[in-house]
């Protein structure tokens, strides 16, 4: 692999082609707490479609019902919209951590960091041994040994990815209906089996060959750095004060930095923190655990790389306090207020009227009658029963339904008749009626208005 370079990356060869990286080893206080984190991020990850809450996994996204249950609540298609609250909020909560603290998100939380780094890797390393190894192998003919150890690892890979698919798509069918596609011919769901192994295929493909490509050439976060950094962001820097210049152990006028490359040899996308931050840090801090471990063993102060703003680096003070954060503050406050007041408002079912398809309106000797179908969604674990009654201004109105109360079952939906009237002699001209669809022994209920049509009265 070529030296790292601000001018070209290391991960790619002068004539073109790929060059592999194959990090370290490393130990370090940070090296355990993103490898906890990964445990508990992959644990949930694989747990959510099994722990029931209500009756429901914890996260169960039904499309084809188009239902959404997402820790005890449910939402229906109509609570679409809140999509676009909690799309919009987790974007400007990544861009509003980013200003204060650089990529954390990209080295502790990111799914291709943590699986990368907490499942394929770890699986390569206990087959091929450490980086020296990886590369020796790398460049080894094959023989025996080289296929078994690539067989293999490449066997667990294609397990490791279809495991992920699989559980990927149980947030969308279910374990039990996973089970039972399992279970039958693969015509029977194809759709769901070919889903199932292109996102497998695309796993194994990225974790056992693109893998730090993706971070470098595809996702755009990293470019998006120097919009969304200042001075006084905290990431992964080196002391260029202290460390500089470069120089072997016991040389006259040397800094701290004994340029032993060691912060190279473990970053997992072969660049040099030592030429300041770059598009392709992925903050993973594998950086600073190497450093200070040679500087432990050198009897010198650790932190030679560390976490640190620009203006600390530079022995300036920095303000986590500042106008962009304040506002940023600001923002993040009003949009969960926003949210978290639309989520409360949700209701325990949907409801809507409209006017049936057909005439608009109906003649008889004595009076004028309107028909509507008023649509009801509960949204309820559980059976619940719903009155509907109409409501005007003028008091000669009046309506009847097919069915009062009407029943719904778990999640069931219904379309109800309305027929609304008035006699001829009372009607003036179109008027509004307002549809009351009340939740018995529930705190839920929907006011929808439509508009009465008649004839027009110069016709008389």
């Amino acid at each position: 692999m070529a030296k790292p370079s601000l001018n070209t990356l290391s991960t790619i060869n002068e004539d073109g082609s790929r060059a592999f990286v194959h990090p370290a080893d490393v130990k370090g206080r940070f090296n355990l707490l993103r490898r906890a984190i990964f445990a508990v991020l992959i644990a949930v990850y694989a747990l959510l479609p099994w722990v029931p809450v209500n009756g429901y996994p914890a996260v169960f996204l039904d499309i084809s019902a188009r239902r959404f249950h997402l820790f005890g609540q449910t939402f229906v298609s109509q609570d679409f919209w809140l999509v676009f609250f909690l799309i919009t909020g987790l974007a400007f909560l990544l861009f509003y951590v980013t200003a204060l603290f650089g990529r954390v998100w990209c080295g502790y939380a990111c799914p291709q960091t943590v699986f990368l780094e907490g499942v394929y890797r770890r699986v390569e390393r206990w087959l091929e041994g450490d980086a020296t190894r990886r590369k020796r192998l790398d460049a080894a003919p094959w023989n025996a040994e080289k296929v078994l150890r690539r067989g293999m690892k490449h066997a667990i890979f294609i397990v490791f990815s279809l495991a992920i698919s699989h559980l990927f798509i149980a947030y969308f069918i279910s374990i039990p209906e996973l089970y039972r596609m399992m279970g039958v011919s693969p015509l029977e769901n194809w759709t769901t089996f070919l889903w199932v192994f292109v996102l497998g295929g695309l796993l194994y493909f990225n974790f056992a060959w693109f893998r730090e490509q993706l971070c470098i050439i595809i996702c755009p976060y990293g470019r998006l750095q120097s919009a969304l950094l200042d001075d006084d962001s905290i990431i992964i820097g080196y002391d260029e004060t202290r460390g500089e210049p470069r120089g072997k152990v016991n040389t006259a006028g040397a800094g701290d930095c004994v340029d032993c490359d060691r912060c190279v040899n473990v970053c997992p996308t072969g660049i040099d923190i030592r030429q300041g931050l770059q598009m392709e840090c992925i903050g993973c801090t594998a950086c600073i655990d190497a450093c200070d471990t040679v500087m432990k063993k050198l009897n010198r102060p650790t932190g030679l790389i560390r976490y640190d703003s620009g203006n600390g680096l530079a022995g300036r003070k920095t303000r986590l306090l500042r106008p962009r954060t304040v506002l940023y503050t600001l923002l993040l406050l009003v949009g969960a207020s926003i949210f978290t007041f639309a989520v409360s408002r949700t209701s325990s079912f949907s409801a809507n009227a409209i006017r049936m398809s057909g005439a608009p309106y109906y003649q008889q000797e004595e009076s004028i009658r309107n028909h509507f179908q008023v649509r009801v969604i509960n949204k309820r674990n559980e059976s619940a029963s719903f009155s509907i009654r109409a409501e005007s201004a003028l008091p000669e109105v009046e309506w009847n339904t097919a069915e009062q109360p009407l029943t719904l079952e778990p999640h069931q939906e219904r379309v109800t008749p309305l027929f609304v009237h008035i006699p001829r002699s009372a009607f003036e001209g179109p008027f509004p009626v307002t549809i009351h669809i009340e939740e018995e022994n529930g705190p839920g209920q929907a006011v929808r208005r439509v508009t009465f049509l008649g004839p027009d009265i110069r016709d008389r």
